[in-house]
């Protein structure tokens, strides 16, 4: 299995930290998210102990709330002693109502608005990630009518190729993120904002993709990054003590994929972090990252129930299930590959070749196309591996389907975290 959380059982069936997946089908229906919460724990303290053997000056964990937000994600997040990254009001909202402390975010954005960052400065979220040099100015204005003082981060694109589908790259010169390393408008902003009232330059971010297999482009970024936080203290004397490299540390969505641990990864980074300081004679910075993909990816499975199956001779075989775009956009947004296996007949072998189709009204509703998969029939339990990122966050109600539940698995139990969206919450705000 491609996640350590998974196993067959005596029944032949697909087991997550050794509950029954057909069984949580019976109790909690179909479509369902099945995460398992040790798997996310363990993510969380491997990588939070590489950073503390890695990083003389210390680092954090904060974990990207896009790839899957709600409360108990948060609550979990913060019990492991890691801080969260937030890209909307509504994740901050969520993690501030899960308990998670204001000075643990770090709340990013291409294009704040005024309300958004009234709000931010209202919560005292701890770090703001600028993006461009008129929210420089926008929230130095804001700040001072609050009469308070504001810790940001800029973000820099620093013109690395990461190698990734070009969705998700996002520190190559052509990016609508951040302060552009190569044009010269990352100085020019690190400098406004060493200049601007109510403004504490506490340090610089980069994110230069997800997915990411080789760490050659994340050490890359590090030492272009140190690099720019030391031209900044020979040009203005201003030391910026934190930098934070994002995150995009891959995970195995099939057997051909081979990523590193992501506390491998870390140790890495952490080491180049360091010999760069040393060579510049910079003041080794504290790091933080930002991992979503690496830390809930491999905990999550999602259940489906075969309907439909549908043989084209000389053309394909369609099998149809009750879920589809709406709970999974990856691969019509990115052709994104899974891995798929029948969960009740888990220790038969892969015999037929198939396209896995959705319930939308959408030719192009599908959730992998040529895919191996056991000989299935009506009724059969479908699980889809590795999809506890950027699926139930990217859920939507396309076709007015309800989302599906999120259920958590812990020592042998199970619990809903997240519950399924009745008619009446799709119908709740419709006047």
């Amino acid at each position: 299995m491609i996640s350590e959380c998974l196993a067959v059982n005596e029944q032949g069936h697909l087991t997550v930290s050794g509950v029954d997946t057909v069984a949580l089908a019976d109790q909690y229906k179909t479509p369902l998210y099945v995460m398992d919460e040790e798997t996310i724990r363990l993510n969380l303290r491997n990588l939070k102990k590489a950073i503390d053997e890695s990083c003389p000056s210390g680092g954090l964990v904060a974990f990207a709330s896009k790839a899957c937000s709600f409360k108990e994600m948060y609550r979990i997040v913060h019990d492991e002693q890691c801080g969260t990254d937030v890209v909307s009001c509504g994740e901050m909202m969520t993690a501030l109502s899960a308990g998670m402390p204001a000075d643990k975010i770090f709340y990013h954005g291409n294009n704040k608005t005024e309300e958004d960052l009234e709000l931010a400065l209202e919560k005292n979220i701890g770090h703001i990630v600028v993006d461009n040099p008129d929210e420089l100015e926008m929230l130095s204005k804001l700040a001072g009518e609050k009469g308070k003082e504001v810790r940001v981060l800029l973000r820099i694109t620093p013109g690395i190729d990461a190698h990734t589908h070009s969705f998700i790259k996002t520190g190559q010169i052509d990016s609508k993120f951040g302060f552009t390393l190569e044009t010269g408008e990352d100085l020019k902003g690190a400098k406004q904002a060493i200049s601007l009232p109510n403004i504490i330059l506490e340090g610089l971010h980069c994110h230069i993709g997800s997915q990411i297999f080789d760490e050659e482009p994340m050490k890359h970024a590090a030492e272009v990054m140190i690099t720019f936080m030391s031209q900044i203290q020979k040009e203005t004397g201003y030391v910026i003590p934190v930098l934070n490299l994002g995150g995009g540390f891959g995970v195995a969505y099939t057997e051909d994929d081979h990523p590193k641990k992501h506390y491998e990864y870390m140790h890495l980074i952490g080491e180049k972090v360091k010999e760069i300081s040393e060579t510049l004679q910079f003041p080794v910075p504290f790091v933080v990252v930002e991992p979503g993909r690496s830390i809930v990816g491999s905990a999550g499975i999602t259940l489906y129930t075969v309907g439909h199956v549908k043989t084209i001779p000389g053309v394909r075989t369609y099998v149809s299930v009750n879920g589809g775009m709406t709970d999974n956009p990856r691969y019509i947004l990115y052709q994104a590959d899974y891995t798929a296996l029948i969960a009740n007949k888990a220790n038969e072998p892969k015999t037929e070749t198939v396209t896995i189709a959705g319930h939308c009204c959408e030719s192009g509703d599908l959730l992998q196309e040529n895919t191996p998969l056991q000989k299935c029939e009506h009724g059969d339990i479908l699980a889809v591996l590795t999809t506890g990122a950027y699926n139930y966050s990217m859920a939507s109600n396309y076709n007015r389907f309800p989302k599906p539940p999120v259920v958590m698995v812990k020592d042998g139990t199970s619990r809903v975290v997240v519950k399924r969206e009745s008619f009446e919450d799709l119908m709740k705000n419709d006047v």
